[in-house]
């Protein structure tokens, strides 16, 4: 590693840990009802934020251009899951912005935001299995020994549930209604929980690294 790749890589780890702790805070029903639905849905704004910047990094540490065919294929696929996933991420910024704007504007169209979510959670599910080729072509698919593959596997899971919740967050036309309002929460909570266990996993290994030496 280079002197500032520790650091960025914190820093990725980082973003990642506040925005799915602001995903899950915001998902907590409690803590809708104790805010008020402009806060939660602001919540979700910020978090979203700290999404795309942590992706921001994630792609930069993983090169700036597309890699080349000569590339091993683990190096290619790395790159393409920091890609779309940082492409998902701005998708989320953009439903987050829909769904603060429907509550605070009332001629605003309910459920505007759900297209760019479930683009978000789409592209965010094919992330995961681009990083899912990564890893197997480093580490094997199931490898516990491996230093990225709890993270690796916590993120697809995390992906899983993203994709459900876009499932019940979809409104239905004729009722204005969700498809269901405890999966668009609760698989936004668990999705939420498994990106921070991941980012927080991550930035432990990260550190533990850079104490040894590495």
């Amino acid at each position: 590693m280079t002197r500032d790749r520790p650091t960025r890589l914190r820093r990725e780890a980082g973003g990642f840990a506040i925005g799915s702790f602001l995903f899950a805070l915001g998902a907590v029903p409690f803590y809708a009802d104790a805010v008020g639905p402009t806060i939660t849905n602001l919540t979700f704004v910020i978090g979203a934020v700290f999404f795309t910047l942590a992706a921001l990094i994630q792609l930069a540490l993983s090169g700036r251009r597309p890699p080349r065919q000569r590339t091993n294929r683990a190096d290619r696929a790395d790159w393409w899951s920091a890609a779309v996933q940082f492409a998902g991420t701005l998708l989320f910024n953009a439903s987050t912005v829909a769904a603060l704007i429907t509550v605070v504007n009332t001629d605003a169209r309910v459920g505007d935001g759900w297209r760019p979510d479930a683009w978000g959670s789409l592209a965010f599910l094919v992330a995961s299995a681009l990083a899912v080729v990564a890893t197997t072509q480093r580490d094997g698919l199931w490898d516990p020994q491996a230093r990225t593959w709890r993270c690796t596997w916590l993120n697809m899971a995390g992906s899983v549930f993203f994709g459900i919740s876009a499932v019940g967050a979809f409104v239905i036309p004729s009722t204005s209604d969700l498809v269901s309002q405890l999966w668009a929460n609760l698989g936004t909570f668990l999705g939420a929980l498994c990106f921070l266990a991941a980012a927080l996993l991550s930035r432990r290994e990260v550190t533990a690294e850079e104490a040894g030496g590495a």
